[in-house]
This record gives C-alpha cells, structure tokens and sequence, in this order.
C-alpha cells in the first residue's frame, strides 16, 4: 500500500495540470449526516452481522470540511475534510463470537472516523466545475462487544490505515440562481481492500453563505491482521458553511 501511495503521488505531480483558481478562496462547511450502517466485522474465523446480530442505530455522525484556493499555477489547491461516526445497539449474537457465546444478549458500540488532506487541481472553473486530485486518508474503526449475561466478557474488533485515493469532483451552476447540483468521490481498491466515499448534493449560495443537502454513502472492505471490517454507511446529510 506504501508503495501504492508513491506511485499515485509522483503521477499526479508529473500529470499536474496548469491550471489553477482565477482568486483566492477559503472556505468551511459543518454537516450532519444521518448515517446507517450495514455489513459485518470479523475476528479471525467468527463473524458478526452489524444490523441482525447487533442492532446497531446512530447516535452522532459530525463532518467538518475547509479548503483553501489559490491562483498559482501547478501547486494543487488544498481541502481537508473530517467525519465520525458513531453507533450503538443492544443484540443477541446468531453465532460465537470471539469467545461471546451465542445466543448471548449483548451491548455494542461501532465507531469509525476519518481524517482526509486532498491536493487537488482546478481542471475547470465557471458553470461547469471539475476537480481531480489525491486523497490521503487516515481512518480507524473500533467496534466493541460486551456480554450483558457476563460481567467482563468483550470483544473488540479494530482496524486502522493511511490510504491513499483517487478524487474528483464536480458541480453544475445553474446560471444567475444561486443554484447548482454535484457530487465528489473518494475511491480506492487495492490487493483485496478497498474504500469507496461519494456523495450527490443540490447546493443553494446567498452571498457567503451555502446550504447543501444531498446523500453520502461509504463502502469500506479492510483487513488489519485477524480483524475485518466491511461495512456500508449511507443517508442523507445536510451542511452549512461560508465562502469568502
């Protein structure tokens, strides 16, 4: 995967376009995502299923994004974006489960969260709007089984990596409304892993102001020793933000 983040790396500095922001541009944006989960996580030979087995529902799912624009030519412009997300469920286990036995009642808490840093190139910039770039990602997923039959007797279940993926952007203004439709893409799929993060959005702006609604889904299949998660997150999501 090291080896991966290279070669994408030293492409996307051979390939740069000359192309860049006509101004400068700064902005951030706060969202909520009403997020489900589905999937299963596994620890070693056992396997358990996040809805049937676990039950999880969502309690907090926060993202924060900034960027920042610049009209320099072949430096790529810069947008950092964070998510967490959190659910938790009482179940009863199908099956054993890294030494739960089955049939047990249990309580569980699921946790992922996501750091990106995206360099990225303006490849067009007035009504039709396309970004292309390199995201380098560090996420980590934590989910936790406890017995509610025995005191003491849990589970975890963890996974953690820097990624590197491939991103593109893009949006449609409707001219003179304030109005405009897009969506943007994170993706990646190497030597059995792989992460897959897009999203599909309807955006309104009123002088620095921008409202966006739309729906994001996360599609994440990763392997960290003896434990496996490959789950799916999607919902709709809201956000507010300012751009200067």
């Amino acid at each position: 995967m090291r080896k991966l983040m290279m070669a994408m790396g030293a492409s996307m500095l051979v390939t740069a376009p000359s192309v860049s922001a006509d101004i400068l541009g700064v902005g951030a944006t706060f969202g909520y995502w009403d997020a489900d989960y589905s999937g299963t996580a596994s620890k070693g030979n056992d396997q358990v299923d996040l809805e049937r087995d676990l039950n999880l529902s969502g309690d907090s799912n926060a993202n924060l994004t900034a960027y920042f624009e610049h009209p320099v030519p072949v430096l790529p412009n810069v947008r950092l974006a964070y998510t967490r997300t959190e659910q938790s469920g009482n179940g009863r286990l199908d099956a054993t489960y890294d030494g739960i036995s089955a049939q047990d009642n249990v309580r569980s808490e699921l946790e992922l969260e996501q750091l990106d840093v995206t360099l990225y190139y303006e490849i067009l910039d007035n009504w039709v709007n396309l970004d292309l770039g390199l995201t380098v990602r560090d996420f980590s997923g934590e989910l936790l089984v406890q017995s509610r039959t025995i005191p003491g007797q849990s589970s975890k279940t963890e996974a953690d990596a820097v990624l590197p993926l491939l991103y593109v952007a893009a949006r449609f203004d409707l001219p003179f409304t304030g109005a405009s439709v897009g969506g943007d893409a994170n993706a990646i799929s190497y030597d059995g892993d792989s992460v897959y993060d897009f999203n599909v959005y309807g955006q309104y702006e009123l002088s620095l102001l921008q409202l966006r609604a739309g729906y994001r889904q996360i599609a994440l299949d990763y392997e960290d020793g003896d434990d496996n998660l490959d789950i799916e997150l999607s919902g709709p999501f809201i956000s507010a933000g300012l751009r200067f």
